[in-house]
């Protein structure tokens, strides 16, 4: 049987079926502080790999988009509550600063963590049902009561929006890179240093990958609500059995799978 060329040209330029497994989201992803190596790794997982029918995501600076279904959508230099509505069913908000060395990044758009409930206020008026926010922290410094319950106000409001699920990762963040005046004050620092030391495993930082797969995996099974993963969900889920973890944190009901 003949093959007519203009056919394959049509296939070839076709965009390829969303790859989901049973329970993987569809519909339009929007991203709001695709930064950092974390960033990297959930645009890598969630768009690259089509988990989503189409993907936005925030930028500053006009840029090139290089993947497939993912689309960069300008800021205005105004107000988010000015800022004109997008379609989207699932957001996912991060604060990992840009790298600098990395172009791509500094033209993408990050929230700060005060800007948090005025966009989702607009992430809500735009559709979105599902948000997912991995909210950092310097390590060892969150108080026991806040781990697994709403930490602030902002989010207080923020899940008083009506969203049906909001997903709130803690992660444990390095520390950053400190820089001295004088050799005095390294010498303080040095000597403080025995402190990190004191942080138990559990409330230490976690790689990118093991946060970004724990993401991705509470937004496919998580049901409607509010769930909340501690520090030390974090990391126990970066030891081993990550979905395990994450079904008996956001669905302990479901049988496992």
């Amino acid at each position: 049987m003949a093959v007519d060329p203009l056919q394959v040209l049509q296939a070839a330029n076709r965009r390829p079926a969303p790859n989901l497994a049973p329970g993987d989201p569809a519909g339009t992803l929007l991203i709001a502080g695709a930064t950092g190596a974390l960033g990297h790794e959930l645009v890598r997982r969630l768009a690259g790999r089509h988990r989503f029918d189409h993907t936005h995501v925030l930028a500053r600076e006009p840029i090139r988009d290089g993947l497939p279904g993912v689309e960069t959508v300008l800021t205005p230099n105004t107000p988010i509550a000015q800022w004109p509505l997008l379609k989207a069913d699932t957001a996912l908000v991060l604060f990992e600063p840009p790298r600098l060395y990395y172009d791509r990044e500094r033209a993408l758009w990050t929230p700060e963590p005060a800007q948090l409930p005025a966009l989702a206020v607009w992430l809500r008026a735009c559709g979105v049902r599902t948000l997912a926010v991995v909210q950092p922290h310097a390590q060892g410094r969150l108080p026991e009561a806040l781990k697994r319950g709403l930490a602030s106000l902002d989010e207080q409001a923020v899940v008083a929006l009506g969203f049906d699920r909001v997903i709130l990762v803690r992660s444990a963040q390095k520390p950053a890179k400190e820089r001295f005046a004088n050799p005095a004050e390294r010498l303080a620092a040095w000597m403080l240093s025995i402190t990190r030391f004191m942080v138990p495993a559990s409330e230490q930082p976690v790689r990118a990958s093991k946060v970004a797969e724990l993401v991705d995996v509470a937004l496919r099974i998580a049901p409607p609500g509010v769930h909340v993963a501690a520090p030390e969900l974090v990391w126990q889920a970066a030891q081993g059995e990550l979905r395990a973890v994450v079904q008996g944190w956001v669905a302990p009901s479901l049988p496992p799978s």
